[in-house]
């Protein structure tokens, strides 16, 4: 994942790095260390936000509509 790619996936979960940092329970300073390039993004949160999105989707398939 690329520091790009990663700070589009939050975007698309309207998350904050300050979001990702409580729910994946990292350092608050990680997430900008990764999207400065300065140390790589590990795999395992590729998979995080992967599951994320994936799990925002199957939501609203089951939401109620609002009409």
């Amino acid at each position: 994942m690329t520091p790009d790619e990663f700070q589009n996936a939050l975007s698309q979960l309207g998350w904050k790095q300050s979001d990702f940092c409580r729910m994946a329970d990292v350092d608050k300073n990680t997430p900008s260390r990764w999207l400065k390039g300065a140390t790589p993004i590990p795999g395992w949160a590729a998979r995080f936000l992967a599951m994320a999105l994936q799990i925002r989707t199957l939501a609203a398939l089951i939401e109620p509509s609002k009409a």
